[in-house]
């Protein structure tokens, strides 16, 4: 794993909580700019994603593949479905939604660094 790339994604993930946790507190729905902003984090997964295929081509360790790939998968699949959710719920609920998918990729981020370096 490149670790800026982590990183990257762990602060996009992070940043767009943030907004949709403003969002939140102030009871808006989510917008079409926050979803630009869910785009934008999917797309440094897929370039992530890239990189790691390599990487792992490469590399002489082992690394446990099905658990490696299987958080990278589900990294990848739950921002498109939290924003598919968002945009069909036009309430408050869908910037919940948004915050909530935000964290739970910026933590499997975090998983997908310990498996890593195991």
């Amino acid at each position: 794993m490149v670790i800026p790339l982590l990183l990257l994604v762990g602060v996009l993930c992070v940043a767009l909580a943030a907004w949709a946790g403003w969002f939140v507190a102030r009871d808006r729905a989510v917008i079409l700019r926050q979803l630009w902003g869910a785009a934008v984090v999917e797309g440094v997964l897929l370039v992530q994603g890239l990189v790691a295929v390599v990487q792992v081509l490469q590399r002489d360790a082992a690394l446990d593949g099905v658990l490696f790939w299987g958080y990278y998968v589900t990294a990848l699949v739950i921002l498109p479905v939290a924003a598919l959710w968002a945009f069909a719920e036009r309430t408050r609920w869908s910037s919940v939604v948004l915050l909530a998918a935000a964290l739970v990729v910026a933590f499997l981020e975090l998983r997908l660094w310990q498996i890593w370096e195991a």
